[in-house]
């Protein structure tokens, strides 16, 4: 309650200092946080306002969700060495109210072409007290270089440069984070949820056919080091090193008519060796799917203060390739008048330090949105198709999870959203001894959402 309260206070502060200050300025090449953002991914070359002099805005996002979920499973119980009670046995679900999560966005336009973002979380399920995201500065223009060369070259580029969401795929521009639940019209991520904020850098280039490019690299870390690693990789005998981190993005995106939009990309992540790599479980607020297929002896029986935190990703995987992970996406983005299609393919590679060879994981996803009337999309319908294929560390065989989902959704005023989903997850392949073996949740979600 303490930690809602001063969430509440903390995000009515920052909306009066935001209505009160030069806030209410444009930003230059700017991705919005209300409805205005969705379907925006990279931000693009248009100019669409002038620079008159340095401002803020202050901006945020508050969602609160009501949850009907039910859970069960087939696991054989089992009991563990310092828990009380069978370990396999899932949490008693009922339908209530869960944490509230609210995120603070500050950005600040400080020259013409270059603007600064940071982005902190005030409360999410993962960390309830306020956490700082990261944040960036972007170069659109140069001008401080005083070349016309350079001025016109920058007319096709974009550079990025701090701790960043790694752009690898698409869909990490179409995900829930936090409070930020605006831009998703579903309730949840993807099953395996590709997400990670690193330091590093960005280089875009636009061309005006549509074509587009992007080179990175990053230090491959969520939670960086500078102190030497004490730790052996199995699979090269050797001390463990921090390699950096690349990925890259090759694309075509185009408004072909005034009705018709397509866009389909190709990305790739690579790291060779990591202290802790993060990059399919960097996310710092937590799924949105609450306590399902959880254990309550072991939410007992840990030393954390707060029990959402004990299985924060409740309902998600995650393949564990934190040593080493070669990955690749490609995404698929139709929209004609009010329908959209995005689809997604996922190959992954990679291994803990512990592990001699590398193992799979695959990912599939389709979505299917329709938002009407036509000119206003004000009101959506969506459906939603998820499967994850891996091997898992210390399991013998695959294991496969499988979502659906479909929601509606309606848009009060571009600001405010509410929506509600009906999903179906199961699991297979997960050995008898396991809390995931036979499991099953479904059941409906109601979502709030503002963002300014």
């Amino acid at each position: 309650m303490k930690t809602l309260i001063n969430t509440m206070l903390l995000t009515l502060s920052f909306v009066a200092i935001g209505l009160s200050s030069t806030a209410q300025q444009e930003m230059q090449y700017f991705r919005y946080n209300d409805k205005t953002g969705i379907n925006v991914f990279e931000t693009s070359k248009y100019d669409t306002t002038s620079f008159t002099k340095m401002h803020v805005k202050v901006g945020g996002n508050f969602e609160m969700t009501f949850q009907s979920l039910a859970d069960k499973n087939t696991a054989t119980p089992l009991t563990e060495t310092g828990y009380t009670g069978n370990v396999n046995s899932l949490e008693s679900l009922t339908p209530g109210f869960v944490l509230p999560m609210a995120n603070l966005n500050v950005d600040v336009q400080v020259e013409d072409g270059i603007r600064v973002n940071l982005t902190s979380y005030l409360a999410s399920r993962h960390h309830e007290e306020t956490w700082v995201k990261g944040g960036y500065i972007q170069f659109d223009k140069l001008l401080f270089l005083h070349s016309a060369f350079v001025d016109n070259l920058m007319k096709s580029f974009t550079i990025k440069v701090g701790q960043f969401d790694v752009d690898y795929g698409d869909q990490h521009y179409r995900r829930t984070d936090g409070g930020n639940t605006i831009y998703n019209p579903f309730i949840e991520n993807y099953i395996m949820d590709e997400f990670a904020t690193e330091i590093g850098g960005e280089i875009y280039y636009h061309n005006k056919t549509g074509l587009f490019a992007m080179g990175g690299i990053t230090n491959g870390e969520l939670d960086p080091t500078a102190l030497t690693s004490t730790k052996f990789d199995s699979a090269t005998g050797q001390m463990n090193k921090y390699d950096a981190a690349f990925h890259g993005k090759l694309g075509y995106d185009k408004q072909l008519t005034k009705d018709f939009r397509v866009r389909v990309t190709g990305s790739f992540y690579t790291d060779h060796s990591a202290n802790s790599n993060t990059l399919f479980g960097g996310d710092r607020t937590g799924s949105h799917y609450f306590y399902v297929m959880s254990n309550a002896n072991i939410a007992k029986g840990t030393t954390l203060s707060n029990e959402n935190d004990y299985n924060p990703f409740s309902g998600r995987l995650n393949p564990g390739f934190s040593e080493q992970v070669n990955t690749y996406m490609a995404n698929a983005f139709l929209k004609f008048k009010g329908l959209e299609v995005f689809g997604t393919y996922e190959n992954a590679h990679g291994r803990a330090i512990t592990e001699f060879t590398d193992r799979q994981a695959t990912q599939y996803a389709i979505d299917g949105v329709y938002r009407f009337p036509a000119n206003k999309e004000n009101f959506f319908v969506g459906f939603r198709y998820n499967t994850v294929t891996a091997a898992l560390q210390g399991y013998a065989s695959n294991v496969t999870v499988q979502r659906e989902a479909g929601s509606v959704g309606w848009f009060l005023t571009r600001n405010i959203m509410t929506k509600i989903e009906y999903v179906n997850q199961v699991y297979m392949g997960y050995p008898a001894n396991n809390i995931l073996n036979g499991g099953k949740f479904n059941g409906l979600s109601v979502e709030a959402s503002i963002a300014f």
